[in-house]
């Protein structure tokens, strides 16, 4: 099992929290690897909302060949922050050359171009960087994007997080989600690290996916570029979550209709029952098979948190307003919200989506026996 932590906040926070609350449940990862996202960013960054952001692993010559590529494309560094490590490396942490964070000037042809045309070329980027660095593994990258930047690497979550020094300022933000992993189906891989980041949606699972290769084919089957990688059966969650917002332009509320949908006989029952039997039938590859916990950020900045019906991966939503968290165990919560009133902690049940709006005002509670908010 992997160990999780989602964490809103008005105010920005450091990503320490997140990886202290990481440490507090150690006992549920092996320290084989650790995945930050952090959105709504603070200081420097938070003047540059528009501004893609690239955050990746790189080596000297990937660097160089990366702003070759980038220069090409139009593209001007216009802040950066670059992370180089102690010459003396750490066991269970291969060595690097440079964690780079970097945010992009926008070429000034982008300023004709539609916002859905830009987020599109901001992916192809992201994916052609990939490739570039595949065979030689000089250039790893995770996002390309405005106001997000992703930190993975191997080993375990407060060992890099004090050997990268991610309590610097820059790294404040009002979303972040912690993945401390458990490595379990494949070799350890950055990539195989949660969370996973697609055009804005990002989501990390504890527990284990066995459905995943008829839902890989299936989106793969879709023709969308971004539906790629998969060294981890949990990717998916992220596309998933995609496909049904972004492609099928439905809201939140369905995307457990989605993955999880409901028995017949509750579909029968439903305002929305005619809609929710043939979105069973057309998604029915994208059912998971859990045992599965699922949180997760979208482009709003809204959080959540799903699991599927065996409900074996439990987890726990609390807070305050202003500042909220989710996490795989209670004792995650206690590190980041000690404070909270612990009467009003929600464990979602199996038809519960657990939201946290951009305004982290409360929990709201989407049940899938409830109406649903179709586009008109």
């Amino acid at each position: 099992m992997c160990r999780l932590i989602g964490l809103t906040s008005k105010e920005p926070v450091s990503p320490m929290i997140a990886i202290n609350a990481l440490d507090v449940m150690k006992e549920g990862h092996d320290g084989s690897g650790v995945g930050l996202l952090l959105k709504d960013l603070s200081g420097p960054f938070k003047e540059m909302k528009d501004s893609p952001i690239l955050s990746g692993i790189f080596t000297e010559d990937g660097i160089r060949r990366l702003d070759l590529l980038m220069m090409d494309l139009g593209f001007m560094t216009k802040y950066k922050i670059t992370i180089k490590v102690p010459k003396n490396s750490l066991s269970g942490i291969p060595k690097r050359d440079v964690y780079l964070i970097r945010a992009y000037e926008l070429p000034e042809e982008y300023e004709e171009l539609d916002k859905e045309t830009i987020e599109t070329r901001f992916m192809k980027i992201m994916l052609k960087i990939r490739e570039m660095g595949k065979d030689k593994n000089d250039m790893i990258v995770f996002s390309f994007w405005p106001d997000t930047i992703m930190i993975k690497e191997l080993g375990d979550p407060m060992v890099v997080a004090e050997y990268l020094k991610l309590d610097r300022e820059e790294l404040k933000s009002g979303i972040i989600l912690a993945q401390g992993r458990q490595n379990t189906n494949y070799e350890i891989a950055l990539y195989a690290c949660h969370p996973f980041f697609l055009k804005g949606y990002s989501t990390m699972t504890n527990g284990e996916n066995t459905a995943f290769i008829p839902i890989k084919n299936f989106l793969i089957s879709r023709n969308f570029p971004g539906y790629t990688g998969y060294q981890s059966d949990s990717e998916v969650f992220t596309h998933i979550l995609h496909y049904t917002m972004s492609h099928l332009e439905l809201g939140l509320d369905s995307y457990k209709h989605v993955i999880t949908p409901l028995k017949n006989d509750f579909i029968n029952k439903h305002s929305n029952s005619s809609f929710l039997k043939h979105l069973k039938e057309s998604c029915r590859q994208l059912i998971i098979d859990g045992p599965n916990c699922v949180i997760g950020t979208l482009p709003d900045k809204t959080v959540f948190m799903v699991q599927d019906q065996k409900k074996l991966r439990p987890g726990v939503v609390g807070g305050k307003p202003g500042i909220f968290a989710l996490s795989s165990e209670l004792c995650g919560l206690d590190a980041i919200i000690p404070d909270r009133d612990k009467n009003k902690d929600i464990q979602p049940m199996y038809m519960d989506t657990a939201i946290v709006s951009s305004d982290r005002q409360e929990v709201k509670i989407c049940r899938q026996t409830e109406p649903l908010n179709l586009p008109l």
